[in-house]
């Protein structure tokens, strides 16, 4: 729910030390990429799409439960952060995990290294409002709440939840170079589900709290 930039791995919880602002390159890359290249995919009612840049949508397939997760394979490219877009998650949608919220997927994502640089750390970050950080009364989360919270990545060991004031998941202990691949698996859920929402995503090249690592900002 939250910020989207650094961040500081000593306290789960910790505010990042400034905010992932989007700006003129995102107007850059939505000309760049802009509608005819972007591809949505819808699989059992949730669509997908990578309209927003920085990575290619390849593939989606399954249906959302724990043993039939949806698999959204996607190839990073840069230079902006990507940030997946999701739509259709609703009371309707029901929820297919089997925890307390009106709404719940399970996701498996397949992601593909095809920056300039080697990952060291994987962020993903969940927002109703790409432009500013959310708050607990979203009701969005990555299953918060729930006794069991499985989330997993073939690449990386470390598995860090943050739960406020942002929700997000930190892997780390691990490595994907240039040309390789992570898979990471973990739950999404909304108490009050909204059509839209976002999976912000960073891939991190140094330790936290190195000051010489970059991060690209955009803002609509």
């Amino acid at each position: 729910m939250k910020r989207y930039g650094y961040f500081r791995s000593s306290v789960a919880g910790r505010r990042m030390s400034r905010p992932f602002t989007f700006g003129l390159a995102l107007l850059v890359a939505l000309l760049t990429a802009g509608p005819v290249s972007a591809k949505s995919l819808t699989v059992n009612g949730i669509s997908f799409s990578d309209e927003l840049g920085g990575f290619t949508l390849d593939q989606a397939s399954g249906t959302g439960t724990p043993a039939d997760p949806f698999v959204v394979v996607e190839t990073v490219t840069g230079p902006l952060h990507p940030v997946l877009v999701i739509r259709g998650l609703s009371a309707a949608f029901g929820n297919l995990i089997g925890s307390q919220h009106a709404a719940g997927l399970a996701m498996r994502k397949i992601v593909i290294n095809h920056t300039d640089h080697r990952w060291l750390r994987y962020q993903v970050e969940l927002r109703e409002e790409l432009n500013q950080q959310s708050d607990y009364g979203d009701g969005l989360s990555f299953d918060q709440g729930s006794a069991i919270r499985k989330e997993h990545s073939d690449v990386f060991a470390g598995v860090q939840d943050i739960d406020e004031p942002f929700d997000a998941i930190i892997f780390s202990n691990g490595e994907v170079p240039i040309g390789g691949k992570a898979t990471f698996e973990f739950a999404i859920t909304d108490s009050s589900p909204v059509d839209t929402f976002y999976l912000l995503q960073e891939q991190l090249d140094q330790v936290a709290g190195d000051p010489r690592r970059q991060v690209a900002d955009r803002r609509p």
